[in-house]
């Protein structure tokens, strides 16, 4: 049975580095997967700003889950050199923080390029991020994401598969949603290859994302089947829930909140966070027991 490790976005929290430990430590979290921070995202930062970075973590009691790069965010035309030697200093940055995953994708194709035109193209650079970050003992974990080559449950298994275990996977169903994917079919084929999930949930009617459990990601099920696999696992709470900083002068205007409630708006970051985490941990539940 997995043993699951609590972790998130904690920019969306809001604030510094001070304040997403904040976040973190008042929901129970253990963990971080950073992304922006006090001196902009994690993919900036230099090995002498990781050290630092290192320190305020390790005093506050927080790990470092994964890296939560951009890498692979681009077009599969960009060029692909200055991307791949910022990745080399994130990969120094990821090993001190201490972290034995960096998220990356699998490149966007936004401007009508056929997937199959460069699939050999896509292999190679999520090749080179894999044996680079695989000297350090870091192992690239690839995200699904709209309009990137690994959108489908169908091409993500097409890398994960083809790389022979230098490619870890990461699931993320609110993404999945998004791309119209059957999201338990897309699990029971990629889950070999899982390495870790995000928590975020969606519905397919808008493509609004919700609270964990609120939408059509199938959450409580996922975890359940996740809870299955063998060893520490990470889940990765990644809210995207709307902040409406109008909300509080409505407040006192005829209950105008409740009737923004089941569009998932808040006042403020830190509401947000608060709510998501709340509903993750009430799926956690939920599928435990089920096990």
């Amino acid at each position: 049975m997995a043993k699951f490790l609590l972790s998130a976005f904690a920019d969306e929290a809001g604030g510094g580095i001070a304040d997403q430990i904040e976040a973190l430590k008042a929901n129970g979290f253990t963990h971080i997967e950073p992304r922006g921070l006090d001196l902009g995202n994690i993919s900036d930062y230099t090995p002498e700003e990781a050290v630092e970075l290192k320190k305020i973590l390790d005093d506050n009691g927080i790990g470092v889950s994964s890296i939560g790069s951009p890498y692979g965010k681009i077009e599969i035309t960009d060029d692909f050199a200055p991307h791949f030697e910022s990745f080399k200093k994130t990969t120094e940055v990821a090993e001190i923080l201490g972290a034995k995953y960096i998220r990356m994708f699998s490149f966007f194709f936004t401007d009508d390029e056929k997937f199959e035109d460069y699939r050999d193209e896509v292999l190679e650079r999520v090749e080179k991020f894999a044996d680079y970050s695989l000297r350090s003992d870091i192992l690239c974990c690839h995200e699904n994401e709209k309009e990137i080559y690994g959108d489908t449950a169908e091409r993500c298994y097409d890398l994960l598969s083809s790389l022979g275990g230098k490619l870890g996977g990461i699931f993320d169903p609110a993404n999945f949603v998004q791309t119209g994917v059957d999201i338990l079919p897309a699990y029971d084929l990629l889950e070999p290859y899982i390495t870790y999930m995000h928590i975020k949930d969606c519905r397919y009617e808008d493509g609004f994302v919700v609270p964990c459990g609120k939408g059509d990601g199938k959450i409580v099920e996922l975890l359940r089947r996740f809870s299955l696999k063998d060893g520490e696992r990470f889940l990765t709470l990644e809210p995207h829930l709307k902040v409406f900083k109008g909300l509080s002068a409505l407040e006192n205007k005829g209950g105008q909140a409740d009737k923004l409630k089941d569009n998932y708006t808040y006042p403020t970051n830190r509401a947000a966070f608060d709510a998501a985490a709340s509903a993750m941990l009430d799926c956690i539940a939920q599928a435990q027991d089920k096990i």
